[in-house]
């Protein structure tokens, strides 16, 4: 009996990193990070639901630099998160699909929640 050999799928060093493949994987892990923030929003809801001085622990924390640098994670989580699904609602239409709009879309997706992330601290920190 002679064996036949199988083709092997390719491993993930073989294929070339694009700013489409991060941004897929960015999309995913920024789903998975919006269920630990709306954890946290949770929290502060239900603490201020109870009583201020349930609350008052909870500020601390959301106020501390820790908890500072984590809100804005999720700031940032949440827009990136949006503006991918937005990316693929026009690609849904069959917009953007050439391969020189899809890295447009793709690099517009991560400079825009970026740069709306740091809008949105800068208005917060400019009122508040």
């Amino acid at each position: 009996m002679t064996v036949r050999s199988r083709p092997l799928s390719p491993h993930l060093q073989i294929y070339r990193w694009t700013i489409t493949m991060a941004m897929s994987i960015a999309h995913r892990a920024t789903g998975i990070a919006l269920y630990a923030g709306t954890v946290l929003l949770v929290l502060w809801l239900g603490a201020a639901a109870i009583s201020q001085q349930a609350l008052n622990p909870v500020n601390d924390l959301y106020g501390s630099w820790f908890g500072q640098l984590v809100l804005f994670a999720y700031t940032w989580a949440i827009l990136h998160h949006m503006l991918g699904g937005i990316r693929h609602f026009i690609w849904d239409f069959i917009i953007g699909l050439e391969p020189g709009k899809r890295e447009a879309l793709a690099w517009a997706n991560l400079a825009g929640s970026v740069v709306l992330t740091l809008l949105v601290w800068t208005i917060f920190v400019w009122v508040g």
